[in-house]
């Protein structure tokens, strides 16, 4: 029993002691060939607490060897911008000012609930809040603001300000979503008056929102998003 608790606390901090000269990073920050290596050091470091069978220098000695792998490929992709691109890839814009760029979210493998989870993890709920929208190689969403709803300044104190709207999205990679358009006030026929006013096919729609002040923004697969500031003032609904 003392020599598998020895082992056990040998490992322990041989492990402890290669992560923290791999860096101080958590695990969302990582770059995806530092999670794997992490991943690998987690599985191998379980081998030789388990089976006693396993000399203890042999459990440590594939550690040592991933570790400096790591240092190797870090040091690389510090010297090199194309292996840094090939090891962690590029940032991707996946919101421009012509709005969600639905090429690129495909290439992400993402689709557009996804998308608004992170933007609205990011403190945005409308795309027309967002002039860019970036995801880092690490996985996580980078956000540009449009000009009117970039964080307050000194001078912007004191301003009254229209309270914000949540959108409903009607309408997300050309499917209708019931529940939401049902809390938006809207059924088939006023949904149907929406769409043939403005010339939509559903099936083409990557996305169509509404807020409860008529605001409504929608985007067509290969055009440019849309948004209209009150549709109540343009249907009759």
């Amino acid at each position: 029993m003392f020599i598998v608790f020895l082992r056990v606390l040998i490992i322990y901090v041989t492990v402890l002691v290669f992560l923290r000269m791999m860096g101080k990073r958590q695990i969302g920050e990582m770059q995806p060939y530092e999670v794997v290596i992490t991943l690998i050091i987690a599985d191998l470091a379980t081998l030789p607490m388990s089976d006693t069978n396993i000399p203890l220098l042999n459990g440590i000695l594939p550690l040592a060897i991933l570790v400096l792998i790591h240092y190797v490929i870090t040091l690389l992709t510090r010297k090199s911008i194309k292996i840094r691109r090939i090891m962690s890839g590029r940032p991707v814009i996946i919101i421009s000012p012509n709005g969600i760029e639905y090429s690129a979210l495909k290439q992400l493998n993402m689709n557009i609930d996804d998308l608004l989870e992170m933007v609205r993890q990011s403190g945005y709920y409308s795309f027309d809040q967002i002039l860019y929208a970036i995801i880092e190689t690490n996985g996580k969403i980078s956000v540009i603001p449009t000009s009117a709803c970039a964080p307050a300044t000194a001078e912007d104190v004191g301003k009254n300000n229209p309270p914000a709207e949540l959108p409903r999205i009607i309408i997300a990679d050309g499917k209708i979503l019931k529940e939401q358009m049902k809390i938006s006030g809207l059924d088939n026929k006023k949904l149907n008056k929406i769409l043939k006013y403005y010339k939509i096919q559903i099936k083409d729609l990557i996305i169509l929102s509404l807020d409860n002040s008529g605001k409504l923004y929608f985007q067509i697969k290969g055009e440019n998003f849309k948004l209209i500031n009150n549709i109540y003032e343009e249907i009759k609904l």
